[in-house]
């Protein structure tokens, strides 16, 4: 039976949950890609951008953008990581690409999981990982209605409601466990969705662009 893989990243590494077709899921963790993606899996989605040109935005981050608003984070370019620091890679990009089109805090501090990304992407990899969005994810189920922030007591039971009808029935016991592992409450249910993603998405965002590698830029929902 195939497993679909979610992945998310956290402060020490990623976090991976795993569904099958029968409802069997699970989760794991490791400092880096390689061991989670060598999970056998039928397709995987990662919540981090695949595909980067080197200005300007992405068109599947626009596009999703419109629909979810600010969650999606803007300005994912392949020499972001070359950078000593934010205000260094934003008087780079206002210079190129036009004032207030640089980059925010919580983008820059993701730098080092893009880079880990694109490295182990090729086009043929592509077949099977994925990009996904979680919030997009979570729009989509619940009706394309944007739920309440995932901070929220509203929120976080609602996303826990939408992953336990999905098949996720042990994630409220997962929530106790990550405890001294390091991974944040929402890291773990995004790598939820995205594995929800992963076995039953057919929508996306994007996907008619390719970058210089020959990457499609897409988001899948």
């Amino acid at each position: 039976m195939p497993n679909y893989l979610g992945i998310d990243g956290f402060r020490f590494g990623w976090v991976a949950a795993w569904i099958d077709e029968r409802g069997d899921h699970g989760f794991d963790y490791s400092p880096g890609l390689t061991r989670l993606l060598a999970m056998p899996h039928a397709r995987a989605m990662i919540d981090m951008p695949i595909g980067l040109n080197t200005s300007g935005y992405r068109t599947c981050d626009l596009r999703a953008r419109e629909l979810i608003g600010p969650a999606v984070f803007l300005g994912a370019r392949r020499d972001l990581w070359t950078f000593p620091d934010m205000a260094a890679a934003n008087r780079h990009y206002w210079k190129r690409d036009g004032k207030g089109r640089g980059v925010s805090a919580q983008l820059w501090n993701i730098r080092g999981k893009i880079r880990d990304v694109d490295e182990i992407m090729t086009t043929a990899r592509q077949a099977t990982i994925c990009e996904a969005h979680p919030e997009l994810i979570f729009w989509n189920l619940a009706g394309r209605i944007k739920l309440a922030k995932k901070t929220s007591a509203q929120g976080h039971e609602k996303r826990i409601t939408l992953l336990e009808q999905r098949g996720f029935t042990r994630l409220p016991k997962w929530l106790t466990q990550r405890h001294g592992t390091g991974i944040g409450r929402d890291d773990l249910i995004d790598a939820c969705i995205c594995a929800v993603a992963a076995r039953d998405s057919t929508q996306r965002v994007g996907g008619e662009e390719t970058d210089p590698r020959g990457l499609r830029m897409e988001i899948n929902y």
